[in-house]
């Protein structure tokens, strides 16, 4: 296994945001993590990045409690990418991209070939080459998604964890980022809203509703118009593409 979560339970507050999650994330495959606003994603994910910790349960990390893991150990394992990158800091593209180099330099070692090589074959991936030396201010909110999903790469993660990746980015990034994360022989685990992505890209899927997973399995097993109606309340024909054979929704009027 890669990362396994047993019950987890998180609150702010009286507010239980999170009610008995239990998954587990399989190496090397893309787990996508769905469901409508508020459903828990977001807090489920930031607890899995070690940004939060339950009020209940436990998170593992190859069989060992991530909270007695060293957080230099899962800053070199796992990167996190939220949904909204926001800084106040004018830096170059290259400067943001160059954290992902952190965890694994030491204090007083000097920046490597290895460093730059990771850097530059990540901005490649993201698409961000062109722009390595324009500053964060100027570029647009697809612009700073990619070069976020780039400082993720160049951290050379074992898992990679994205939150609504996809939220800023015209189709041809979307669909591009959507390739890249597929392709990458790392665990992932991704929250997205559009669910044909989703069919289309996952191996397995998690759909929550209020804080609790309510289906779980391979696309084609639990995308159903029951589902899509109980959960996302929206009335769908869900049909084997022609291109991909995964499932394809079309959305009713």
């Amino acid at each position: 296994m890669s990362i396994k979560a047993d019950n987890l339970v998180w609150k702010i507050g009286s507010k239980t945001v999170l009610d008995g999650v239990s998954f587990e994330a399989e190496p090397g495959k893309m787990l996508g993590l769905l469901g409508p606003n508020g459903s828990g994603k977001t807090s489920l994910l930031r607890l899995l990045a070690r940004l939060k910790q339950p009020n209940a349960g436990t998170i593992t990390l190859d069989g060992k409690n991530l909270a007695k893991i060293s957080r230099r150990t899962v800053a070199k394992r796992i990167a996190f990418v939220e949904q909204h990158a926001t800084t106040n800091a004018n830096f170059r593209v290259v400067d943001v991209v160059n954290l992902g180099r952190f965890p694994h330099r030491s204090m007083f070692s000097g920046w490597t070939r290895k460093d730059s090589d990771a850097v530059d074959d990540a901005l490649q991936r993201a698409g961000m080459t062109a722009k390595r030396n324009d500053r964060w201010q100027s570029l647009s909110g697809g612009e700073k998604q990619r070069a976020q999903i780039a400082r993720a790469l160049a951290q050379t993660p074992t898992e990679l964890i994205l939150d609504e990746p996809t939220n800023h980015l015209d189709i041809q990034h979307q669909i591009s980022l959507m390739r890249l994360v597929a392709c990458l022989p790392i665990t992932s685990i991704i929250a997205l809203h559009d669910l044909n992505h989703a069919a289309m890209f996952c191996d397995r899927l998690i759909v929550m509703q209020s804080g609790r997973i309510v289906a779980a399995g391979a696309p084609e097993d639990i995308l159903t118009q029951d589902l899509l109606r109980e959960v996302f309340c929206v009335d769908a024909r869900i049909e084997p593409s022609p291109y991909h054979a995964r499932p394809h929704i079309h959305y009713l009027r």
